[in-house]
């Protein structure tokens, strides 16, 4: 059984010095050096080509829209934008590379000496200084077929999946970040939070971290004191969400002070991540940059971007996350905690939507924060994969401003529209839902109402008005919940002459 030492004991005891290498798949039509589709699932190994196999004879191409989008993540990085920058090839062999080498950047990347700064949940802000941002290929899949989860270990056999082979990437390889202390787990995942709400915003990737778009590999090293040279480091491969970083940073600053603190050396290697316990566990001995064997990829010439086109493209960049939260913040009123929520539920997109398309801040937040999270959360999906438009919000709100609904009502209509049963409109005109607001109606029901309840009667006009509510309720319970509330309790007031 490993070993760990309480985190706040380590991170008093040992310095916590960071490295993030962030892999994100770039949104292109075709892959990186091939016309083969850049698509999500499909068949085992039908979105391929010669080249997606690395079949002899067969020649890269590079894809310009993938140099587009790896200028648009430096230059929103603030990196520097190489003047020319060639590709190399990384030589490892591996059962989903099928050609033993993977086309990637060695020593001139597209990207160079950039910074991040990353604001945490109580706005202290750290700044990630970004090494390099580099265009590369991604390798296949390996499927292991009859193991526990799709796992290696016990598997009976082992099968590829060519269709991600050749997939667009741009890696971003931070410098390393030391400083953070007991906040290091949660500085990791700010960071990688921060660069998928870029990437969303450049338009260069769905950044679905669930599918893989967005992957972290995560160095952690130890030092005793802040001043001392770096530990050794460890390296988690292919951590996927925010939480499973924040663990992963968490587990290995407490396995390595363990082990330092009973006087051993932690192993320089990469590490896997378990999702059911948060734990790590050792891969293979870590390469060095010199065990990759890089050089110059002779299939493709450097790739040499126009200034001119550099500057379009940084003058076409979109208002970027932090500066559009802040910009949110102060047009919406919301408070610091509301703004944090709505951005932790992943909210921000939608409810700006729902604002655009009419309804107020508060009454948008109040929707996708409430009836609307609880739905996603019950069925495991996130918000924009329900099955309600932000423009259904806002016309069901309209609906309840204008008083045709109240929100019970509103509440049932939503249900429809989740059920998919049309817009609000529809839904309220197919199931009969408008507030009763016909007075000879409400008139009716709140004479039975009376009728059937003479002891509250009698204590209104002895002068306990707060009795009414009462009789509210059995008008409401009367109506199915369709009666104008506020109505009914003036035409109570007015019979009972009060």
């Amino acid at each position: 059984m490993t070993t760990l030492m309480p985190f706040d004991e380590a991170t008093s005891t040992y310095d916590p010095v960071l490295g993030l290498e962030v892999h994100v798949e770039l949104g292109t039509v075709t892959k990186m050096f091939d016309a083969a589709p850049n698509a999500f699932g499909g068949d085992p190994n039908t979105h391929v080509t010669p080249t997606s196999l690395g079949l002899p004879g067969s020649l890269p191409v590079v894809n310009a829209k993938a140099v587009e989008y790896a200028i648009k993540i430096g230059l929103a990085l603030n990196c520097t934008i190489a003047e020319s920058c060639r590709f190399a090839r990384k030589n490892y062999f591996y059962p989903d590379l099928a050609k033993d080498f993977q086309t990637s950047q060695s020593d001139e990347p597209i990207a160079y000496d950039g910074y991040l700064d990353v604001e945490l949940e109580d706005g202290e802000v750290f700044r990630v200084e970004i090494e390099r941002a580099h265009m590369e290929e991604d390798a296949g899949k390996n499927v292991h077929v009859g193991g526990a989860d799709g796992r290696i270990h016990g598997a009976d056999y082992s099968l590829v999946d060519y269709n991600r082979a050749g997939v667009p990437l741009v890696e971003i390889v931070s410098r390393p970040l030391a400083g953070a202390g007991k906040r290091a787990p949660e500085v990791a995942a700010a960071y990688v939070q921060t660069l998928r709400d870029i990437f969303r915003a450049l338009g260069v990737s769905e950044a679905r971290m669930e599918r893989g778009n967005v992957r972290a590999d995560v160095n952690v090293s130890l030092r005793e004191r802040p001043d001392a040279p770096f530990g050794t480091r460890t390296e988690t491969k292919n951590v996927n969400s925010f939480r499973s970083i924040d663990r992963a940073v968490r587990y290995e600053i407490s396995r390595q002070a363990a082990i330092l603190a009973a006087g051993e050396a932690v192993t320089q290697e990469t590490r896997h991540f378990h999702e059911e316990d948060g734990s790590t566990s050792a891969g293979r001995a870590k390469s060095d940059a010199e065990d990759y064997r890089y050089f110059p990829e002779p299939d493709l010439v450097p790739v040499v971007p126009d200034r001119q086109w550099v500057e379009e493209l940084r003058a076409s960049l979109p208002e970027l996350p932090a500066a559009r939260r802040r910009r949110l913040h102060d047009e919406w009123g919301f408070s610091d905690m509301e703004m944090r929520d709505v951005i932790n539920a992943d909210a921000l997109d939608v409810i700006e939507a729902t604002v655009k398309a009419g309804a107020a801040p508060a009454t948008a937040r109040k929707w996708w924060m409430g009836e609307l999270a609880r739905t996603a959360n019950d069925e495991g999906v996130s918000l924009d994969d329900l099955s309600v438009t932000p423009e259904h919000i806002a016309e069901l709100q309209q609906l309840v401003d204008s008083g045709a609904l109240n929100d019970k009502l509103a509440r049932q209509a939503l249900a429809g529209v989740l059920a998919g049963e049309g817009s609000p409109s529809e839904v309220v005109e197919a199931r009969g839902l408008k507030v009763v607001s016909d007075d000879g109606a409400l008139e009716k029901a709140v004479d039975e109402a009376l009728a059937a309840n003479p002891d509250i009667v009698e204590k209104i006009k002895g002068g306990k008005v707060q009795a009414a509510g009462a009789l509210v309720g059995a008008v409401m319970k009367a109506t199915r919940g369709q009666a104008d509330a506020a109505r009914v309790r003036e035409i109570i007031m007015e019979k009972v002459g009060s």
